[in-house]
């Protein structure tokens, strides 16, 4: 059990044993009341396992967060990439000297509402992210009781909205382009750039007109790392037929192992020209075709509107583009789905049409 000790000064002091058997002691309390009672909440704790060292609490951010960002090393590389910048530049400055007993949900939030002022909605919630788990750690480890970044209000994403190109314009799109083929490949299959670049010949079953997604191909700064798909799941893609001839044509020649689309050198085709910003390929091509600034990433977008509206359901439409589920499928493209709502009540009114003219038939 735990000593109580007046000292000099007239404070009491409490000396206990931590659950590893380790003594240690809490001093200052005014009076013997006090520390009477932090000795028994000591008990307590130990009793129910929910004993936390007072040192612990001593334990700053910035120790806890190196070990946590050492250990994600799951992550995808452009993922992880992102989460150490974030943790460099915003996370650490701020909160790495400060031990985690000290932190105040009213500063997060302070911090966080600050970040909202100047930086996007994304920056501010991963920063978020990165300190609530570095103390979802601690509060595992029994280092804190509670997490205080936990709760706190948060800014909204802003939904972007889709760019949805017809048959018409992906067409005019590619004869603008400098890579005409990859262009339509990925308006009609729904591949990201990655999964795109990183097809292999062996990956293409020109039999089936299906594609074997294996590998993504992502650029993370000037190397691209070579990795599984983004759900880390492979799948299979189809290609429509009128692909097939010029698919056999950029096939032809290549060993298994090539890349379908290669650079000039060989190599994995970057994406050099084909940001918003930049005056590239892509751009370009956009221009001349008239039409909206977008990513060749956004024709990922035209994929999934031209299948449904080919009348593609949604299972289909999400293991095409290979979405973790078929909710994140119609929550991603929930605006395609709106003239269902059309059949939905149209159908309700013919079954209700005809339950009335049976029962008025019945009556008679």
């Amino acid at each position: 059990m735990a000593s109580i000790r007046r000292e000099a000064d007239g404070t009491y002091t409490v000396r206990y044993r931590k659950p590893d058997r380790g003594s240690t002691m809490k001093r200052g309390f005014r009076t013997k009341r006090d520390a009477e009672a932090f000795a028994a909440t000591v008990e307590v704790s130990k009793l129910k396992g929910e004993f936390i060292s007072v040192s612990a609490g001593r334990t700053t951010v910035g120790d806890l967060g190196e070990k946590w960002l050492a250990n994600q090393a799951h992550l995808k590389p452009s993922t992880l990439r992102v989460t150490e910048s974030a943790w460099a530049v915003h996370v650490r400055p701020r909160w790495g000297s400060v031990q985690i007993s000290d932190i105040l949900h009213t500063e997060v939030q302070t911090w966080l509402s600050a970040m909202s002022a100047t930086k996007s909605a994304t920056l501010v919630i991963r920063c978020h992210g990165i300190l609530a788990k570095i103390l979802d750690n601690a509060v595992m480890d029994r280092m804190l009781s509670t997490n205080p970044a936990r709760g706190v209000k948060l800014p909204r994403k802003a939904k972007k909205e889709h760019v949805y190109l017809t048959h018409e314009q992906v067409h005019a799109l590619a004869g603008e382009a400098k890579h005409p083929l990859l262009v339509l490949f990925l308006a009609y299959t729904g591949l990201r750039w990655g999964e795109a670049t990183g097809l292999r010949i062996r990956d293409v079953n020109p039999l089936r007109r299906r594609l074997n997604v294996v590998q993504n191909a992502v650029e993370v700064g000037n190397t691209v790392v070579v990795g599984t798909p983004k759900t880390h799941e492979r799948r299979s893609v189809p290609y429509p037929e009128f692909l097939a001839e010029a698919l056999s044509e950029q096939m032809k020649g290549k060993l298994p192992d090539d890349l379908l689309f290669a650079g000039a050198d060989g190599g994995f085709l970057t994406r050099t020209g084909t940001s918003k910003t930049s005056r590239g390929w892509f751009v370009g091509a956009l221009q001349r075709a008239g039409l909206p600034r977008m990513t060749p990433h956004e024709l990922r977008h035209t994929a999934a509107s031209l299948a449904i509206s080919a009348g593609a359901n949604v299972k289909a439409v999400q293991r095409m583009l290979g979405h973790a589920s078929a909710t994140m499928t119609l929550d991603t493209y929930a605006d395609l789905f709106e003239d269902d709502l059309d059949s939905v009540g149209a159908a309700l009114d013919h079954a209700a049409s005809q339950k009335i003219v049976l029962k008025t038939r019945s009556q008679a």
